[in-house]
């Protein structure tokens, strides 16, 4: 990917869109953040199920998953993602 800049208010506005399924996956809750290295690790998204006792457990999405950022969505490549979090 190019070297484009994106503030993290523009980044937790778009939703996150699965290229294999065409799946939406949701929108950004939190980021995992190298600040050492000022970089994006991974973007985690509110599960949509919950467990038997309550917890949620939310979705980790790496930065290399990342395929295309458009204006409104983020295309990620996320076949693996979705399974895991169906079960």
């Amino acid at each position: 990917m190019n070297n484009t800049f994106y503030s993290i208010n523009s980044l937790r506005t778009m939703e996150l869109i699965d290229i294999n399924s065409g799946c939406k996956l949701g929108y950004i809750k939190d980021f995992k953040i190298d600040i050492g290295q000022c970089k994006v690790l991974s973007f985690i998204l509110p599960s949509q199920k919950m467990s038997w006792f309550g917890k949620i457990n939310d979705i980790e999405v790496p930065w290399n998953r990342v395929r295309k950022i458009g204006v409104d969505v983020i295309l990620v490549d996320g076949a693996d993602i979705l399974e895991a979090n169906i079960e």
